[in-house]
């Protein structure tokens, strides 16, 4: 049935709603806005946890190109007696939990943008294994340039399961419009303000999206969220 299920979703086309050229001169812009921002956070991961105040990471990109993923550093390299790291919780701040809040550590992010690594809209950059554990449904998300926000990170983000994530990022691969974008964005202003929480309308849509392909119905889909 899975199998079905991907073969159907690789098929459809997935069109690029806003050039990479125009992404990467706002990009260039809101890193001038952006200058003092990123001046006091990375004051702030200095006080907090000290040097090196980036992390550097490896993530896929648009066809699963690998792609350097850079953020302010928010957590600490705390590991159990066993040598694994500590849950996430047990190796923030308050200070970097705020930061992280109100996503000041994607600032450096925008050099991926205006490097044409990644968009400001679209699924997250996960890692390689991560991509691959998804197998065909990993290759249909990264049709796209991962973004800076995304529809999980709009719908729950950090409150989803890794499942329910995947299937909002395959919802918005195959319904990814200019529209949808200018939404997220908004919804993302929104989310920084009031808290992350999960919006069961559009989750429901998702996992349904995946659910009816799977079943092999024929129908067509809006173009729009329903909420």
């Amino acid at each position: 049935m899975l199998a079905g299920m991907e073969k159907e979703l690789v098929a459809r086309d997935v069109a690029d709603p806003a050039p990479a050229s125009g992404q990467r001169l706002v990009a260039l812009a809101a890193l001038l806005v952006a200058a003092l921002p990123a001046l006091v956070t990375a004051s702030l991961v200095w006080a907090a946890l000290g040097r090196p105040l980036l992390f550097r990471q490896e993530r896929c990109g648009l066809g699963q190109r690998p792609i350097r993923l850079v953020k302010f550093r928010t957590m600490q390299d705390r590991r159990d007696e066993a040598g694994q790291l500590l849950p996430d919780v047990q190796r923030e701040t308050a200070v970097t939990r705020w930061i992280r809040r109100v996503r000041l550590d994607e600032i450096p992010q925008l050099l991926s943008i205006a490097a044409g690594d990644m968009s400001f809209v679209g699924p997250r950059p996960l890692k390689p294994e991560t991509i691959a554990a998804f197998g065909r449904l990993g290759e249909l998300r990264c049709r796209v340039r991962p973004g800076l926000t995304g529809w999980a990170q709009v719908n729950g983000n950090t409150r989803l399961t890794n499942a329910e994530k995947l299937a909002l990022d395959i919802w918005y691969v195959d319904h990814r419009s200019l529209r949808l974008d200018l939404r997220i964005l908004v919804l993302t202003v929104v989310t920084i303000l009031g808290g992350e929480r999960v919006r069961p309308a559009p989750l429901a849509e998702a996992e349904a999206h995946l659910a009816i392909r799977a079943a092999g119905l024929d129908r067509p889909f809006s173009r729009e969220p329903s909420a």
